[in-house]
């Protein structure tokens, strides 16, 4: 199931800002993160665990799918390099990386209204495991709508201000003027999230 509860107890559940936009942020809400005083090694696993699947915004079952193909895989990466890699490169995310989207939840969203083309064919499927040289667009009939037309005006000013990178993803490429997005490498270690501790999650599912 996934969870429809509030988003801002779910933050202060876990702690953390789960969803990267300011309304989520903890530290200028009036109520308290509530932590136990102790906890046990398998709810501190549970707790990272909960952390990484709702940052994600997946269900249990297709978080746990994710660490069953990477304990099967045959890659020469350590289980927990194939389940982050596999993380990253779901379409949705890579969207969301590239600041083509707020949250992952809206990119999520995008992609389910089948905004985008990967390699030139339309796709509404957030889940799609992209590889290097995958190539994700915004259709021809979206680009003059106002809500990306605002965002490559956005990309454009902040340009000019040497303010901002568009992603601080190295292993992504943005046109910010086509809109387009091109996956060039592997994510390696330092691009992952650092909140996200896998190893504690694969000693949680490997009992």
């Amino acid at each position: 199931m996934r969870y429809t509860w509030p988003k801002k107890k779910l933050c202060r559940r876990e702690g953390v800002n789960l969803f990267g936009t300011e309304k989520y942020d903890l530290d200028k809400s009036k109520r308290s993160v509530a932590r136990p005083k102790k906890a046990s090694e398998f709810g501190i696993q549970l707790r990272k665990k909960q952390l990484a699947k709702r940052m994600f915004g997946l269900s249990e079952k297709q978080f746990f799918s994710y660490y069953t193909k990477a304990i099967n895989s045959r890659s020469e990466w350590t289980t927990w390099e194939k389940m982050l890699k596999t993380l990253e490169l779901r379409l949705d995310n890579v969207v969301y990386r590239a600041n083509f989207a707020r949250t992952r939840m809206q990119s999520r969203q995008f992609v389910w209204h089948a905004h985008f083309k990967l390699n030139g064919v339309k796709v509404d499927i957030p889940s799609i495991s992209l590889k290097v040289g995958d190539v994700i667009e915004l259709r021809d009939k979206l680009k003059e709508s106002p809500l990306y037309k605002s965002l490559v005006e956005e990309f454009e000013e902040f340009s000019k201000q040497n303010k901002w990178k568009v992603s601080s993803c190295k292993w992504i490429d943005v046109d910010t003027k086509g809109l387009k997005i091109t996956v060039k490498a592997m994510p390696e270690k330092d691009d992952f999230d650092q909140i996200i501790d896998i190893q504690k999650i694969i000693e949680f599912y490997s009992k």
